[in-house]
């Protein structure tokens, strides 16, 4: 089984800061923006880390006793320079888009020895898309399916005094590849996972797919969803209502197939469903495409992630 129960742990407090064109998207109650991309900063990369230090300056207390942190730069190294002025052990973690999902279901495991846990996770459009793709200043076109990374970045603190929204179980995913090579089109990669997870949490904890009241996936985008829906009824036999994609949901309809990255899912949660009274149960699937520019370059395809967590919210 790759689902499990848990115990007496919940989210408690959580802060977002996501850039300028994520405020005129369809959110608009985050806790801070950035009006530029530099963030008055020399480069991207120092831009994402001063976001990520802002978060925790804003979440930090004197009980914190572990970060655990995730973003898409080359070795993690954003979220590693974030902390390094910070006295508090510190696990960097990685499954690209999944990874803040990835860190709450290690902090549940984690909470009777630490008490209080950070999560943490960024992306930044500019520096995602001059690694995984081609500097914006090349000016190369975009299909219709690929997907833009979201500017923010995200933490909550997972603790185990009781709060409104408790973790209620998690599913940890495993690793699906279709032999998809095209990284302008993430979600026909990673929606097989997804689909997967899904099936894997239902079949092992034996709950029926009308079970929540919401299944939120990560960053499969418009195209991507279609495509889960086909996939979850095709191979799986079951037929899903209750969905929505935070990666659909994040930007206006211009913006190609939707947002991406690891922000993408935790900023519509914490800003916009949770604001929802008539969410009580929800399962959050966070996807993520685990390739590397140089792996495509040597022909290699894409294979994927997703991992589950289910939450109980009392209104």
């Amino acid at each position: 089984m790759s689902s499990f129960k848990i115990n007496n742990v919940y989210i408690d407090k959580h802060y977002s800061i996501v850039g300028p064109l994520e405020a005129k998207g369809n959110i608009n109650n985050y806790n801070e923006v950035i009006d530029d991309y530099y963030f008055k900063e020399k480069t991207f990369e120092k831009a994402e880390i001063k976001m990520q230090k802002r978060v925790i300056d804003n979440l930090i207390n004197k009980d914190i006793n572990l970060i655990i942190s995730g973003d898409l730069s080359n070795q993690i190294a954003n979220s590693s320079y974030t902390v390094r002025n910070n006295d508090i052990s510190y696990l960097g973690i990685y499954s690209a888009c999944a990874s803040f999902i990835e860190s709450i279901i290690i902090a549940s495991r984690f909470i009777n020895d630490f008490n209080n846990i950070l999560c943490l996770t960024s992306s930044h459009n500019l520096t995602a898309e001059k690694e995984f793709r081609y500097p914006i200043e090349y000016g190369s076109p975009r299909k219709k399916t690929s997907t833009f990374t979201a500017t923010g970045s995200v933490g909550s603190i997972i603790t185990n005094h009781k709060t409104n929204i408790k973790i209620e179980s998690a599913t940890i995913g495993k690793v699906r590849d279709l032999d998809w090579k095209d990284p302008n089109h993430f979600g026909a990669a990673m929606a097989p996972a997804a689909a997967n997870t899904l099936y894997n949490h239902l079949n092992d904890l034996n709950r029926d797919i009308n079970y929540y009241d919401l299944i939120l996936t990560g960053d499969l985008g418009k195209v991507g969803s279609l495509i889960f829906k086909e996939y979850l009824l095709e191979n799986y036999n079951l037929k899903i209502k209750n969905h929505l994609d935070a990666g659909a949901m994040l930007y206006k309809d211009d913006k190609y197939s939707g947002s991406s990255g690891p922000v993408t899912l935790p900023l519509v949660f914490f800003n916009n469903i949770l604001n929802n009274k008539k969410y009580k149960k929800i399962l959050l699937i966070a996807t993520g495409a685990l390739h590397s520019p140089l792996m495509l370059n040597q022909k290699e395809t894409i294979p994927s992630i997703a991992h589950a967590m289910s939450l109980e919210v009392s209104r």
